[in-house]
């Protein structure tokens, strides 16, 4: 353990890999940026995937949209491998607290690396499918003894990272992530990060509530991920209006996240 966080606090110091990990926060923000307004247009009427695959098959369609591709997969990576670190380095007096920080941490860095590789994927001319993941997921969980529990319990908890996002949103506890300028500039910051942080919740929390359902009618193609959950928003009284909001909340999620590639503590 000792020769890890060695590792992890070498790469923490190292100037090229924080550049490199702030670029990842740039790609975060275009990322979200691309579904956001993949969503505003499905309120709109237009069909599509309004989801990290979605959001790669833009991006393919680019000129040089292999070379953003494989800049997207780089820092991620990066970004990742920065909150691998992070986890190695978490502190706390309480034992639970400590695990509970490096167990967030993983799972961060886990979600980075499995857009990384969406991205490396279509890249090379494959194809994708966050939804038809979901789905296989909770097939395969569905068929495993008390699979039932199992779905709820995972629901539950994606629901309650959504629920976490709403909350950070509502009390800006985001801003202890940065180190935020003075003047304008931090109240912009700030607004962005309170909006993006509600609507990424929203997206988050009705993606968990998808896999409660899923486990309830024993039907994992209830559990349609991301996409899916932003198809489930148009069905609401108002639906469009309300996925609207929440596509114009994604993309301002993802200008609170470039704004964060020069802002956050690392």
């Amino acid at each position: 353990m000792t020769t890890a966080k060695d590792a992890a606090r070498a790469a923490q110091r190292s100037d090229v890999f924080r550049r490199v990990a702030r670029v990842g926060f740039v790609v975060v923000g275009v990322v979200h940026i691309i579904i956001g307004c993949l969503a505003v247009s499905l309120a709109l009427g237009a069909g599509g995937d309004a989801d990290q695959d979605g959001a790669m098959e833009q991006v393919r369609l680019s000129p040089v949209g292999g070379l953003l591709l494989g800049v997207i997969a780089a820092g991620l990576i990066a970004l990742a491998g920065w909150q691998i670190a992070s986890a190695f380095l978490a502190s706390d007096p309480a034992d639970t607290k400590k695990w509970g920080k490096r167990v967030k941490y993983f799972g961060i860095a886990l979600a980075y690396l499995v857009i990384a590789g969406m991205a490396l994927i279509v890249a090379f001319g494959g194809r994708v499918s966050s939804e038809n993941a979901s789905q296989t997921l909770s097939e395969i969980v569905l068929a495993a003894p008390a699979g039932v529990v199992v779905l709820v319990i995972i629901g539950l908890t994606v629901s309650g990272v959504g629920i976490g996002f709403i909350v950070s949103g509502f009390t800006r506890g985001f801003k202890k992530l940065l180190d935020l300028p003075s003047g304008v500039e931090r109240g912009g910051i700030v607004t962005f990060g309170v909006v993006g942080y509600i609507a990424k919740g929203i997206a988050v929390a009705v993606t968990g509530v998808l896999f409660v359902v899923a486990a309830f009618t024993n039907d994992p193609d209830k559990s349609a991920g991301l996409d899916g959950a932003l198809h489930s928003l148009v069905a609401l009284p108002l639906g469009p209006v309300i996925l609207c909001a929440v596509g114009a909340g994604l993309a301002v999620y993802g200008l609170f996240c470039i704004a964060r590639s020069r802002y956050a503590r690392m």
